[in-house]
């Protein structure tokens, strides 16, 4: 029997030739994340609950400060500096100031046919390369980080068949909130989400980490796309070569398998306070505004600050919202800088803010008060997620975020 890109990567991982799902296999792990949100948790572990603390390969961790940046409170400062010191004693590679953590890896070191544990959930996102990146809590991370190794319930695997091409004005983050709308926030509880067919070859490797990142808020295990052209050109440009380039066999089982149609979405909106709880973009049309958020490791890249800043270029942000541009990393910052998108949104009344997680995370900056509404590009629109437990927080594109900026209410960027 055939297996599909998740198998043969577990596989592989594993040192057997053949997988299946629910097997469990003991699997060698290739690379480990861990960022601010949990990471002074693994070390007090580390440090106050093993009698042999020790690490197995330091080469492979890597710790990046995102979540709070810079800290917002002695705590936080507390956290980071725990976080801070323990990379600088092991020699672990850290990041601090310079994005959101998979933005990072993905800039940096995801590679595919890897199998990476991240400490977020959103390590999903490194299926756009053909990864097998999945997150996991702190305690499982502590044991990747000691042995090297960890356990993996083999996923199942569904399919998604992409065809045709996005029409003009509709992005990558419209279709996966089409696609959880229509399968529902557990539509694919531990399995992985494959996207494949003519379709997904159209979608760029920004598009793809739009698709994967968000595989999570489907309840899935991972998203992956097999490793094209694309992805091995994106590597080269940064420097890498592939671990192992899989491709499903054609006589692989997949749970499911579902057909879209780039060509028929449209632009849509996730309403409070779920995720799967999206509808066209029309039927939020009007829906007063008080933020808007254009960030986050699904849409801060810079295809995504182009959209935005083309939209509002000789145009103003509505009084009385706060619009915050977050680019996804420095790198991206930087090219935004370069290409004038910077100036473009702080003429128009933007916040441009340092590279973080910000209000998607909805600690530290862009915290929303009691009764406020916000759209966002990030990930999850979880009551209280974004501040004050009866705040509202919405989902769209980059576009659709910036066409609201501007006219202080849910709107499409056609009527701006």
């Amino acid at each position: 029997m055939g297996m599909t890109i998740a198998e043969k990567i577990i596989a592989a991982a594993a040192g057997v030739d053949s997988v299946k799902p629910g097997d469990i296999h003991t699997v060698k792990l290739d690379r480990l994340m861990s960022n601010d949100g949990t990471t002074h948790l693994t070390v007090d572990m580390y440090n106050n609950k093993l009698k042999n603390p020790h690490i197995a390969d330091t080469s492979k961790l890597v710790f990046i400060v995102d979540h709070n940046v810079p800290s917002d409170s002695p705590k936080t400062a507390a956290s980071q500096k725990k976080m801070r010191d323990f990379a600088k004693e092991h020699n672990i590679d850290f990041w601090e100031g310079k994005g959101v953590c998979h933005q990072v890896m993905i800039e940096n070191y995801v590679r595919p046919g890897e199998l990476i544990f991240g400490a977020d959930s959103h390590t999903c996102s490194y299926g756009a390369l053909g990864a097998f990146g999945t997150g996991v809590g702190c305690t499982d991370f502590l044991y990747g980080m000691v042995t090297g190794t960890s356990w993996v319930l083999v996923p199942e695997s569904v399919k998604f068949n992409l065809t045709g091409k996005l029409p003009e004005g509709v992005y990558a983050r419209d279709l996966i909130l089409t696609i959880i709308g229509e399968i529902g926030a557990n539509g694919c509880n531990y399995q992985a989400m494959e996207f494949t067919g003519e379709g997904a070859k159209t979608l760029s490797i920004s598009d793809r980490m739009a698709l994967c990142n968000m595989a999570v808020e489907a309840g899935a295990k991972t998203g992956i796309f097999e490793a094209d052209e694309k992805a091995i050109e994106y590597l080269k440009e940064h420097g890498r070569e592939p671990k192992a380039v899989y491709h499903s066999d054609p006589d692989a089982v997949y749970a499911r398998e579902y057909t879209f149609d780039l060509s028929k979405v449209r632009p849509v909106v996730a309403k409070p306070d779920f995720v799967d709880n999206v509808v066209p973009a029309e039927e939020a049309c009007g829906i007063e505004i008080n933020e808007a958020f254009l960030g986050s490791c699904n849409n801060g890249r810079i295809e995504d600050l182009r959209v935005g800043a083309e939209i509002i270029k000789g145009k103003k942000v509505a009084e009385g919202v706060r619009f915050l541009v977050v680019p996804a990393s420095q790198t991206i910052y930087r090219q935004a800088l370069k290409e004038g998108l910077i100036d473009t949104f702080m003429e128009a009344g933007a916040i441009v803010m340092n590279p973080n997680c910000s209000v998607c995370w909805g600690s530290c900056q862009g915290v929303i008060g009691e009764n406020e509404v916000l759209i966002s590009t990030g990930t999850r629109n979880f009551k209280g997620r974004a501040g004050h437990p009866s705040s509202k927080v919405y989902l769209g594109s980059a576009a659709t975020v910036t066409a609201s900026a501007i006219t202080g209410k849910i709107a499409l960027a056609s009527e701006v």
